[in-house]
């Protein structure tokens, strides 16, 4: 009896670990919201890491954490660096693009795991609105399609990202 439920076990985990091996390589996640105000508006809190307080949800995630700014003072070459409990976790970001319609983030965690991911921030026009995306893209390693089994990072992340774009209509239609 214990020797079959061991083996059902073990064929069962052989059938979740061989499935998340044929999940794909790459993750994307994005959300889009219209914002009555100019794309130079938009990406001028997006491009100043100073400014993420006033709409990013990350921000309130600890009260206490550290924050460094070093670089430039807003685009191409800004960095920011966290480091805040768990909620937070560590990491850094660097401009590394601007254009009039997009800002292209490198994003560094170190905790709770290392990982590399690109942040991205879009605007198309339309009219006298803006169709704001922001999305984050990278790697898919073998342990993140694992958890991806049981964890939606999507629905996590993305209603992260709704509430920071909610946040950023906000201030920007002021």
């Amino acid at each position: 009896m214990i020797k079959t439920i061991a083996i059902v076990i073990v064929v069962a985990l052989a059938a979740v670990f061989g499935y998340a091996a044929t999940r794909p390589d790459t993750f994307r996640v994005q959300r889009t919201i219209s914002i009555k105000a100019p794309p130079e508006k938009i990406l001028a809190q997006v491009n100043n890491f100073h400014d993420w307080s006033n709409w990013s949800p990350y921000e309130k995630l600890d009260p206490a954490m550290k924050r460094t700014f070093s670089g430039a003072a807003s685009g191409p070459g800004a960095v920011y660096a966290w480091n805040g409990n768990d909620k937070a976790g560590a990491g850094r970001m660097e401009i590394k693009q601007t254009s009039p319609s997009k800002t292209v983030i490198k994003l560094d965690f170190s905790k709770p795991f290392e990982s590399s991911n690109v942040a991205e921030f879009s605007v198309d026009t339309q009219g006298d609105s803006s169709n704001v995306t922001w999305a984050m893209y990278g790697p898919a390693p073998y342990v993140s399609k694992v958890m991806g089994l049981f964890f939606n990072m999507d629905s996590m992340i993305g209603k992260d990202f709704e509430a920071g774009l909610a946040n950023l209509k906000t201030v920007t239609e002021k």
